[in-house]
């Protein structure tokens, strides 16, 4: 620039309008592609939803509800540790091909060719060619079909990264995940810290919209009126197994343990390395909650308050005297996270009317070796207003344990629930009107009404924090009806007070801040058109430069 104006001008672009632009742009890109989310957290939508333009024909539901039928008719073991394979061909992909029989199976992208290839170095003559070649592969959509796809969540802890992760995707996703063009499975993997998942929601969106582009699903649709799509999605925790012998003593998260066969919430990664806690993110949510840490926040909101204090407050052992505490933490996470993930896929409305939803909870069992295992907690389903879950459920004082020998010599966990040898079904409706081919919205009472619980939950953590200097006390709690917490603790409530009168000065100034960006950026058009300053702004131009 040679002008002090056009040094202003120079100014105003590198220090706003490139940072605005970056950010409407990758807002645009986000919304163009139907993945952004809202401020709230409802996942924006392709005009029409995901259904697209033109009718479809009716949807006949009485083939994908008998097959649901079928599924719960099969018995399946919660609680038991065992191999990897045992778990997802005794219990898992039985349920998957119960749901899929007789149905013609669409995952592999080469079943899609009866579209356009879309190759941007493909000649017109090559294009001809790949197009008649290629649409012998194509499935035919005039059959009763289901469109399946895969998802899995687990922690990114390198310990879990072997022989569980490895067995899945080849066994589970092998069979009911997407393929690409040559063959390979290509399931949605998630690796949150600690396991379970960031959030629900959001994994349930993004399973779903990565699955089906509109246009596929509308030709899905069109093709046979008993055709659906099938959600499969797998939360997964982790925790270790560090197997001691009687008479041998471990020491995990400040406490030592004498005289126990095994110690859970501990592994050996090798025979040249030492113990260490696993999963690490769940153990320090339990032994040392730090509530600037997001990872500690988000489990503990999964895990729940009752839950929190009372494995904090009691150390529960299975019959032997092994600890399980943090075992039965890596459980309720998962199983919070299944539930989660199920009420997006159903009351969420990401599966319209023809969109099933199989699930299960899982905990990697790291064993320091190859032979990892994995112990089953729940499974679920659902379909057309209706959620049906089986298992472990998420209170933790109604778990205990037994330790079972093998014929190895390794001992392996059978967790209980509540006392029960069998797990009932529950099954539970909820309000699918509206939810068809289009996101049912929030209202403003309903949005004020969870921002409410959300900041209770976090004042309720804060509640329990220990000043400096000083130690944790308990406040006496007691739960309100709508799902809030009472207390009559004079210093908690002070403290809560101090933390809502915090955050809302947050939210003030994130107020003032938005309204100043909006100002910022008709600064940004007048500047780039060319517009002369108002007298004001003349006055501070060099205050502002």
């Amino acid at each position: 620039p040679t002008t002090e104006r056009g040094g202003l001008r120079a100014e105003m672009i590198f220090t706003r309008v490139l940072p605005v632009l970056a950010i409407a742009a990758s807002c645009a890109a986000a919304s163009i592609d139907g993945l952004a989310p809202s401020m709230v957290g409802s996942p924006m939508r392709l005009k029409g939803g995901f259904l697209g333009g033109g009718k479809e024909s009716k949807f006949d539901p009485s083939v994908a509800q008998e097959r649901i039928d079928n599924v719960w008719k099969l018995d399946c073991d919660f609680g038991r540790e065992a191999e990897p394979h045992q778990v997802y061909f005794e219990e898992i992909i039985p349920d998957r091909f119960s749901l899929t029989k007789g149905l013609q199976l669409i995952r592999d992208e080469l079943c899609m060719s009866f579209n356009k290839p879309k190759h941007k170095n493909m000649n017109q003559d090559s294009a001809r060619m790949a197009a008649k070649n290629v649409l012998a592969c194509a499935a035919d959509l005039n059959l009763p079909s289901v469109l399946s796809t895969c998802a899995y969540t687990v922690c990114g802890d390198r310990i879990c990264q072997s022989g569980a992760v490895r067995d899945y995707t080849r066994s589970v996703a092998g069979r009911f995940g997407s393929l690409t063009e040559f063959g390979d499975p290509k399931p949605e993997l998630f690796f949150a810290t600690g396991g379970g998942t960031d959030s629900g929601p959001t994994l349930a969106h993004v399973t779903v919209a990565h699955a089906w582009d509109p246009l596929l699903k509308k030709q899905l649709y069109d093709g046979n009126a008993k055709s659906f799509v099938l959600a499969n999605i797998d939360i997964s925790t982790h925790c270790g197994h560090l197997d001691i012998g009687k008479g041998n003593h471990g020491k995990l998260a400040g406490k030592e343990f004498k005289d126990v066969a095994v110690i859970y919430g501990m592994a050996q990664e090798s025979i040249f390395r030492d113990p260490r806690a696993a999963c690490g993110a769940i153990v320090g949510m339990l032994h040392a909650f730090n509530l600037a840490n997001g990872v500690h926040v988000r489990l503990r909101n999964d895990l729940g308050e009752k839950n929190y204090q009372y494995l904090t407050h009691n150390e529960v052992k299975a019959d032997d005297g092994s600890p399980i505490n943090f075992l039965i933490a890596a459980c309720i996470v998962s199983v919070q996270g299944m539930m989660n993930t199920l009420e997006a896929l159903g009351a969420g409305g990401e599966l319209d009317e023809r969109g099933v939803g199989h699930t299960t909870a899982q905990v990697q069992i790291n064993n320091g070796d190859n032979n990892e295992c994995i112990l089953l907690c729940a499974r679920g389903t659902v379909f057309r207003g209706e959620m049906r879950i089986q298992g472990l459920g998420t209170d933790a004082s109604k778990y205990s344990g037994k330790i079972v020998a093998q014929k190895d010599g390794t001992k392996r966990i059978r967790l209980v629930y509540d006392n029960r040898e069998d797990f009932p079904i529950r099954v539970s409706k909820y309000d699918s009107a509206g939810l068809f081919g289009s996101k049912q919205k929030l209202t403003k009472e309903q949005l004020e009404k969870k921002w409410t619980l959300r900041q209770q939950g976090v004042t309720q953590m804060a509640a329990t924090m220990p000043t400096s200097g000083t130690a944790a006390t308990e406040p006496e709690m007691a739960v309100d009806p709508e799902g809030g917490v009472m207390t009559s603790n004079p210093q908690v409530e002070e403290k809560i007070g101090d933390l809502e009168a915090q955050l809302m000065a947050v939210r003030n100034e994130v107020r003032d801040g938005w309204q100043e960006l909006r100002g910022s950026i008709s600064d940004i058009v007048s500047f780039m058109a060319g517009d002369e300053p108002k007298e004001e702004d003349k006055q501070t131009e060099g205050e502002d430069k």
